[in-house]
């Protein structure tokens, strides 16, 4: 039997009714790629926003009245849970809905909610993080942790991949990673005119890695055939199962595991999710289409 339980964290719990979504305020919002935006919200209610706490991987769902609600994960600091920041790709009604609204408008947001990851896990040893595209979101809160807490981990490895140069996120920040003694290595499918750095798959980067296998963790979020190179990678290295998470997205409605359409396997994705170790659904993660 596979223990589908929660990895090792411990993460907040939603506030209130977790069915309700709270007014938040869109106060910024900062063009990342074409398509790609990051929202900056603010709940309107001040004990609301005071008393809003989040662990990295975790998501809100994000709500407009006649159209319906989104799981969008947090992309911001959990160090500084007043900045709320959400980084959403236009894929569908609601994020098309989205797209459309201008910085001052009023949006239905509840959360938190999800596994989170298992930074904890990571501490006293060295991490990688390998993300996918959009992937970078989820992962940015985990990184900005490592940053405040710097002294806690070994080395740390941010392996960054894209389709194309103009769809890095965050790229204006990896100098600032960077200055953390944090390596971070960026490739894309495909150059153009202007691209001077590494062309291919981020899997293919952890050719040039010597991680110790008993000290490192690996975090990795994108597309689900990217994280399955990602994990044949990392266990070529003899990293353990237990030590390799990723993240996964499926259709998430209600978020509190009532409704089933996230259902992977035995899990529902709201709850045991979207963070599980490798070795917690090792079965089912090597299914197409599962």
């Amino acid at each position: 039997m596979i223990n589908m339980q929660p990895p090792i964290h411990n993460p907040q719990s939603t506030i209130g009714n977790p069915m309700l979504p709270h007014p938040a305020l869109i106060t910024r919002i900062q063009l990342e790629a074409p398509g790609i935006a990051t929202y900056t919200l603010t709940f309107q209610d001040p004990a609301l926003r005071a008393a809003y706490r989040f662990h990295p991987g975790q998501f809100n769902m994000l709500y407009l009245p006649g159209i319906g609600e989104a799981a969008i994960s947090i992309s911001s600091d959990p160090g500084d849970p007043a900045t709320l920041l959400h980084t959403i790709r236009v894929a569908g009604n609601v994020t098309q809905a989205i797209a459309r609204l201008k910085a001052g408008s009023v949006i239905g947001a509840r959360g938190p909610y999800g596994s989170a990851w298992s930074v904890e896990r990571a501490r006293g040893g060295d991490a990688i993080f390998v993300s996918g595209g959009i992937g970078l979101a989820p992962l940015r809160p985990a990184i900005y942790h490592v940053i405040r807490h710097r002294a806690e981990y070994g080395k740390v490895t941010v392996l960054v991949g894209a389709r194309a140069p103009a769809e890095l996120l965050y790229h204006g920040e990896y100098d600032q990673w960077r200055a953390h003694d944090i390596e971070v290595t960026v490739t894309v499918d495909r150059a153009d005119e202007t691209w001077k750095g590494r062309v291919g798959v981020v899997p293919m980067l952890f050719y040039s890695l010597r991680p110790d296998p008993k000290r490192t963790t690996v975090f990795t979020c994108g597309p689900e055939i990217m994280m399955r190179f990602v994990v044949y990678e990392a266990l070529a290295r003899r990293i353990p199962q237990e030590r390799i998470y990723v993240s996964l997205e499926r259709n998430m409605k209600c978020a509190i595991g009532f409704c089933g359409h996230c259902q992977f396997g035995p899990a529902f994705l709201c709850k045991e999710g979207p963070v599980l170790s490798y070795a917690q659904i090792e079965p089912f993660f090597n299914v197409e289409e599962f």
